[in-house]
């Protein structure tokens, strides 16, 4: 069980839809820079400006990009164990949350909204994580039309305090130190869809994977772990407090009405 940090936030946060650049300050988020609809590889010179410029590749039939996000490994002289870590890449299977609903009541103009309530954070202080959804190829219909909605992520993250540390209780009930925590006043929420990919910097902390919607997200990760569990994963729990708050009850990812809107098409 994560430590208990004994301080508790106050923070409801309204999502932002996940960009480059909104995301930047905690690592990298990965979206195709190509429309699409587009179905013949152009050339690279007829394509607006892009870092990294891409180049034609696989007789002419694709465009590669690289590099396009970080895959750092941090153990290597930083570790207090000294223990060497491998690059590895994971399956997670993630299953839709279960949101909250905040009753607005019969006498009030706003309507019921659906709220994520953040318990825990964590981090790996030594090696950056990326998150590769796999689930839009396995699904036939999502896409325009008539088709299933595309699956939706929340990504939720807090900068660190360096330097700093706080206090917990542990599972046996006792007071822990951790140090670097997480900057609770300042956590932020972004919304991905399956077109999207995300990678967390090197100790950034982070809620663990949040699938929205009505089916499961599959994700490949990619990391670097050496075996040492405090060194691998970091965690810090608390109470209520840190609430992302989705929007109108029923109508999750629709671009059309409240919070949603927020989240467009790619």
């Amino acid at each position: 069980m994560a430590p208990i940090l004994t301080t508790n936030p106050s923070v409801t946060l309204i999502p932002e839809s996940l960009t480059p650049m909104n995301f930047a300050p905690f690592g990298t988020a990965l979206v195709s820079p190509l429309p699409r609809a587009l179905s013949v590889a152009p050339q690279p010179s007829s394509l607006p400006p892009n870092n990294p410029t891409p180049v034609l590749a696989n007789q002419n039939s694709a465009l590669k990009y690289s590099p396009i996000s970080p895959l750092l490994d941090r153990y290597t002289n930083g570790c207090p164990s000294g223990q060497p870590a491998e690059a590895r890449m994971t399956m997670f299977c993630c299953f839709p949350r279960k949101l909250r609903t905040i009753y607005a009541g019969r006498q009030q103009a706003k309507p019921d909204q659906e709220v994520f309530d953040v318990r825990i954070l964590e981090r790996h202080p030594f090696t950056t994580q990326t998150f590769i959804p796999v689930d839009l190829s396995s699904h036939s219909k999502v896409g325009e039309g008539e088709g299933e909605d595309e699956p939706l992520f929340l990504v939720v993250v807090a900068p660190t305090l360096k330097g700093q540390t706080a206090t917990a209780k542990n599972e046996a009930g006792e007071m822990v130190t951790i140090r670097d925590p997480p900057d609770l006043e300042n956590v932020k929420a972004f919304v991905a869809r399956g077109g999207q990919a995300v990678t967390y910097g090197v100790g950034t902390w982070h809620a663990p994977m949040v699938v929205l919607g009505k089916r499961r997200v599959d994700f490949v990760v990619v990391q670097f772990v050496n075996g040492v569990g405090d060194e691998d994963c970091q965690e810090a729990a608390f109470g209520e407090g840190v609430v992302v708050n989705l929007g109108r009850k029923g109508q999750l990812g629709r671009a059309e009405k409240g919070p949603a809107k927020l989240w467009p098409k790619l």
